[in-house]
Parts: structure tokens; C-alpha cells; sequence
């Protein structure tokens, strides 16, 4: 799908609901320097629409140690990933010492302010830990990113999620969808803070090995490029510690900048695509905002249970 231009400023509720907003907030520069070439958004686009979907985007940043991709040269230019604080500080940015030994303190976001500030110093995409800072040795989350290979397409894909979907909610887990963004989707699962990092990584693993030894023509149970020619990797790693997955409504640095979204699962089939919104028409999915995850925060599981189910199973 080829992104639209962005809505000029006059026909946009979104970019003036975005500028109405931000007088007291950060002060931005270089609002003319081109961020993605393909779709000609500058950079003061790109902090107008963070702006504006900030009040969505804050509950999944909330109290979650944070990692940014930044692009100071835009997303043709050389990027790099910040997990760890550094010399420069964004304003309203909180640090969290002690929390990954042996490094620098992780990063937190928590309000408007330190969102804008991140941008203010080029970041694009904004990804979280599986844990909260307060209570980091145990996860709240496990996420499942279907991961397409060579020769893959998009009805496999949502096949695949469907079975995905299937299989977790046999094992009494409660699956939430969104889209990555990028070529896949996310499922995110919410937990009781029941076990560490190792067990819930070993418990994914252990679902991703299942489907692949159930479908071994649709799923491949190892990464890298040659094991998923014409399958879905099932990417588990993003439950190990250290490991991060891209926040709903964060930006992806890809051209058009797409941007990923919560869904309800009756969305799925009609789906043309995981860049479906990006920061050119997010204004026409802003008003369903987090609706889709309302049952959220409701719906922790325990993956104790869920391990005796999947052993019997």
C-alpha cells in the first residue's frame, strides 16, 4: 500500500488538536528537516503527531523502562537503538538505576513532555520492556511477534494469528492484537506477576515449538532468514530480559512511517495490512484510540495454569 501525503494543516483535527496542545511543552527545532523521504513528513509533523496521540500512547510507556530509535539524519540516515541514559537528557525523562546491572539506567517515559522531548532529539520508535519498573523481576506481559519469511503473504499471516489466537485461549490466556508496524502483527498477552523472565521466555518457546510441530508448513520454530522461507517465525525472544517490542501508536521508521495500532480481533480479516495507519491517515483511527484493549487490564493470567494445560496438551 502506497501512503497517502500527509492532510494539510487546514483539513486536519488531528494536526490542530496537536498544536492547541503543545504550548507548554517542548520546544521543538528543525521542524523542517525531512524524516521520511518517501512520504516528504518533516520532523514537525512527526512531533504534531505525537503530540496529538499522546494521551493514547501514554498508558502503554507508563512505568515501563523504555527504548528509543533515534534518526537524526531522518530514516535514509543512519539510526541507532538507546536503551540506557547517556550525557543528554530529554526533558521529563526519568532514569532507573539498578535495574539492568552492569549498564547505565534504563530510560522511562511517563507524560507529554518527556514523549515531545524524546522527539525534540530525533527518536522515531519507542519500544517497552515486558515489565514495570516498580516490580521488573517478574513480567506483566509476553508478547508473540509473527514474523514472516521469503514468500509469505498477508491472509497467511492473519491465518496464522487466528491460530495463534486459538491455541493461547485453549491454554486460558488472554490474547490482545495489534499491528507491528511493520510485515507481521503483535499478540500481547497480559500476566499475573508470577514468574521471572526466564519462564515466561522457556513458556513461549514451549507455545512456538508446539505450532510448529503441529504445522510444520506454515511455522518455523527457529529464526533467521533460511529456517522461515514460506513460514511464520513465532519470534519469542522478545520475552527474554533485555528484550523490547514497539509500543502501540509508536511510529515505525519505515517509509511512509507507519504506525503500529491496536485491534479487536473481529478487525483482523479485514486488515489490508500491518502499515495500514501511518502518521499520513492515523487521524481516521485516532477516535477508536485504545478501545479494542479495554478488557486489558482485567484480563492477567496466570501462566502457571496455563503451563499444566499446555504439558497435558
Amino acid at each position: 500500500m502506497t501512503p497517502s501525503r500527509p492532510t494539510p494543516p487546514s483539513r486536519s483535527p488531528l494536526r490542530r488538536a496537536a498544536i492547541a496542545g503543545r504550548k507548554d511543552a517542548v520546544r521543538l527545532t528543525h521542524a523542517e528537516r525531512v524524516i521520511d523521504p518517501h512520504s516528504g513528513i518533516t520532523k514537525g509533523r512527526l512531533f504534531e503527531c505525537y503530540a496529538a496521540l499522546a494521551p493514547l500512547m501514554l498508558p502503554h510507556l507508563r512505568r515501563r523502562p523504555v527504548a528509543l530509535l533515534r534518526a537524526p539524519d531522518g530514516i535514509a540516515g543512519q539510526m541507532f537503538f538507546q536503551k540506557h541514559a547517556d550525557p543528554v537528557r530529554f526533558p521529563g525523562l526519568r532514569q532507573l538505576p539498578d535495574l539492568d546491572p552492569g549498564h547505565q539506567p534504563l530510560l522511562q517515559i511517563d507524560d507529554a513532555r518527556a514523549l515531545l522531548g524524546a522527539v525534540q532529539m530525533n527518536a522515531v520508535e519507542f519500544h517497552t520492556w515486558n515489565g514495570i519498573s516498580t516490580a521488573f523481576a517478574r513480567p506483566d506481559r509476553m508478547v508473540f511477534d509473527l514474523d514472516p519469511g521469503e514468500g509469505v503473504q498477508w491472509p497467511q499471516i492473519v491465518e496464522a494469528a487466528h491460530r495463534l489466537r486459538d491455541f493461547l485461549a485453549e491454554l486460558g490466556l488472554p490474547p490482545f492484537l495489534k499491528t507491528s508496524g511493520g510485515k507481521g502483527l503483535h499478540i500481547v498477552v497480559p500476566l499475573r506477576r508470577e514468574n521471572d523472565w526466564d519462564e515466561v521466555k522457556d513458556f513461549s518457546h514451549a507455545v512456538v515449538q508446539h505450532l510448529a510441530q503441529e504445522q510444520p508448513d506454515r511455522f518455523a520454530a527457529k529464526s533467521g532468514p533460511r529456517n522461515r522461507v514460506g513460514k511464520i517465525f513465532i519470534d519469542y525472544l522478545r520475552n527474554g530480559f533485555g528484550a523490547t517490542t514497539v509500543a502501540a501508536w509508536s511510529v515505525r521508521a519505515r517509509p511512509g512511517l507507519p504506525i503500529s495500532v491496536p485491534l479487536a480481533w473481529e478487525e483482523l480479516d479485514a486488515l489490508a495490512g500491518s502499515g495500514q495507519w501511518h502518521v499520513g491517515n492515523i487521524e481516521t483511527r485516532a477516535d477508536t484510540g485504545n478501545a479494542p484493549w479495554d478488557n486489558y487490564d482485567l484480563s492477567k493470567a496466570s501462566l502457571g495454569r496455563a503451563t499444566r494445560a499446555l504439558q497435558k496438551g
